[in-house]
């Protein structure tokens, strides 16, 4: 994701500070994975020194000093860019799941073990997104629906690959 121009989206809304940005960015798009403080400010900065962002004001309210801001004119175009661009579907030729499974047979390991364990995992977390979205809004369930379709794959790709480890085995041997 494009944590770039998901805050221009945000900051788009209306002009925010940091700490609303990342309150609004973990509640949309964070799922289990959120974003971290260090990560909203260094982006903000890169934002504004590209005049994709301007600071709007600066308040203190019994606490740190905060700075709002607002998306530019730059900003909106290269946002509006983002959402019109397709992401490029690209094949992962080297994910960290096939490394493991290529290593643990290149290793003598079972790899059977490692796409076991890596099923239930998947298992797991589908059972979970399932169960999150049944009274989700519809935003979260088709994000839920997003992330169980690309579970699913994966899963598919789990039972070929565990259908050809002897082959694989032979191949990668050393």
């Amino acid at each position: 994701m494009s944590v770039p121009h998901v805050l221009l989206g945000l900051l788009e809304q209306q002009p925010r500070h940091g700490y609303d940005l990342k309150r609004a960015y973990d509640a949309r798009f964070a799922g289990d994975r959120p974003l971290r403080y260090g990560q909203v400010y260094a982006t903000l900065s890169r934002l504004q020194r590209d005049g994709r962002v301007a600071v709007a004001g600066t308040e203190v309210a019994g606490g740190p000093e905060r700075t709002t801001y607002t998306i530019t004119p730059a900003g909106v175009s290269a946002f509006e860019a983002w959402l019109d661009r397709s992401e490029s579907p690209e094949p992962y030729l080297q994910p960290v799941l096939f490394s493991k499974v290529v290593l643990a047979l290149v290793s003598g390991r079972p790899a059977a073990e490692v796409l076991d364990r890596q099923r239930s995992s998947h298992l797991t977390v589908m059972r979970d997104l399932t169960a999150r979205k049944r009274d989700a809004p519809l935003t979260e369930a088709l994000a839920a629906d997003f992330a169980l379709f690309h579970l699913e794959a994966d899963l598919r790709w789990i039972e070929h690959a565990a259908g050809r480890l002897t082959r694989l085995a032979e191949e990668v041997a050393p």
